[in-house]
């Protein structure tokens, strides 16, 4: 089912959930029909039979649509399935009540009683179990489930049930009603809640794009400021003083000159700085950030000790697997592992999320990373291994004069896993 290409490994989560919630209901439909009108067959005339046979089809065909139409009402997709509610809840009571009078008037004997009491509490607690999808307040799902109670009970009395009879039909359609209508409170609600955790983390992930941004913008603001502002002052006094014929013009132009110079290495500076990736910190950032969402996130290898190419072009990496990891895939585990093997750094990270966005190799994010890699001589490979498992494979070669493996050094501390350059 995992499998890419695959139609359910191209859903994600909540789409997942929505999918397996509606089928459910459909399923449930299905199952009602299987309860209450196969078990009809052979026990009564062909007459009430027939007449049975397509109320409990009808019955559930209505059930499945009313589901379907619900859920969609949930999700903000269509209006709400009032007219369709109304004729849930009179196709119910149609159905129980010629239910309780075929077996009133039907064959007197064992069979048709077991059948028709099995087809009436079915019906009703299907019934009960669907309306309650359609409605939003809990209020009105418990009015529901102990109305069509009520009305069972009631509904026995004409047809000669005892009161203990009545009372224990309405307390088991209370129960069974009741059970199914919380089951589907319960399901719209945890359907919400996963969409809801999903937009959550999508907020987060812009939230910290926007952060980045703004912190690069404070540096920008504070070096070019406050030179911009010196320099602004000094041409205004250059100017004066060339209006007045003075030397010391020339004195403050040169003074421009020197600070636009100096404003200028500073904001190479900082963008040299905000460009650069430290493996150590990437590598614990992206633990942190993938942990935080709920991925079991594994680091092995020595992070420290490479040169500082090296480093940068695999903090890059770690950077966009984790982005891709988070904002592409549907993992549950992640697994990196960084190594030396014959005078190269290789560095895999592996998970069982399969991204859900272009095809490999084709976003601009990994054509980034194979450019920057191509730099220094490395070589960039992701693509699904073919079991569920997406790799992604840097592989950058060690200069001649650094040696061979690093030593190994404690892991790093947690650092919030930069992401000014995301790409969807």
């Amino acid at each position: 089912m995992r499998r890419p290409g695959g139609w359910w490994g191209r859903k994600s989560t909540p789409a997942k959930v929505e999918t397996y919630t509606r089928w459910s209901y459909h399923f449930f439909a299905l199952f009602e029909f299987a309860m209450a009108g196969l078990p009809v067959a052979g026990r009564l005339g062909p007459a009430p039979t027939a007449l049975l046979l397509v109320l409990v089809a009808a019955h559930s065909a209505v059930c499945a649509v009313t589901a379907s139409r619900a859920l969609d009402w949930l999700r903000g997709r269509r209006d709400q399935p009032l007219r369709l509610l109304w004729v849930l809840g009179a196709l119910t009571a149609v159905v129980a009540v010629t239910v309780v009078a075929v077996c009133e008037h039907g064959p007197a004997d064992e069979d048709t009683g077991s059948v028709a009491g099995g087809i009436f509490g079915i019906v009703l607690v299907f019934g009960i179990g669907n309306i309650a999808l359609g409605v939003r307040s809990r209020r009105r799902v418990f009015a529901s489930v102990v109305g069509f109670a009520a009305g069972a009970g009631l509904v026995s009395f004409p047809f000669g049930a005892s009161g203990p009879t009545a009372l224990a039909v309405a307390a088991m359609v209370l129960v069974g009603g009741g059970f199914l209508a919380f089951t589907s409170v319960f399901s719209v609600w945890l359907l919400n809640a996963v969409y809801e955790l999903d937009e959550a983390r999508e907020t987060r992930t812009r939230l910290a794009v926007a952060e980045e941004r703004l912190r690069f913008g404070r540096d920008l603001h504070d070096v070019m400021g406050r030179n911009l502002t010196v320099i602004a002052l000094k041409s205004e006094l250059a100017v004066q003083l060339a209006q007045r014929e003075r030397p010391e013009a020339v004195a403050q132009m040169v003074e421009v000159q020197r600070l636009a110079h100096e404003a200028q290495r500073e904001v190479r500076e900082v963008v040299r700085g905000y460009r650069e990736a430290d493996l150590a910190g990437e590598l614990a950032g992206a633990q942190g950030v993938l942990t935080a969402a709920g991925i079991d996130c594994t680091v092995t290898g020595p992070a420290t000790g490479l040169p500082a190419p090296v480093q940068s072009a695999l903090g890059w990496v770690v950077r966009e697997a984790a982005t891709n990891v988070l904002r592409h895939g549907d993992a549950r585990c992640c697994a990196v592992e960084l190594r030396i093997r014959e005078g190269r750094v290789v560095l895999t990270v592996e998970n069982d999320g399969v991204p859900q966005a272009e095809a490999p190799g084709r976003g601009s994010g990994l054509v980034g990373l194979r450019e920057r890699l191509a730099e220094i001589g490395g070589t960039l490979r992701a693509g699904p291994t073919g079991d569920g498992l997406f790799l992604l494979t840097a592989e950058v070669p060690l200069p001649a004069h650094s040696g061979e493996a690093p030593p190994a050094a404690a892991p790093a501390a947690h650092t919030p896993l930069p992401l000014s350059e995301v790409t969807p």
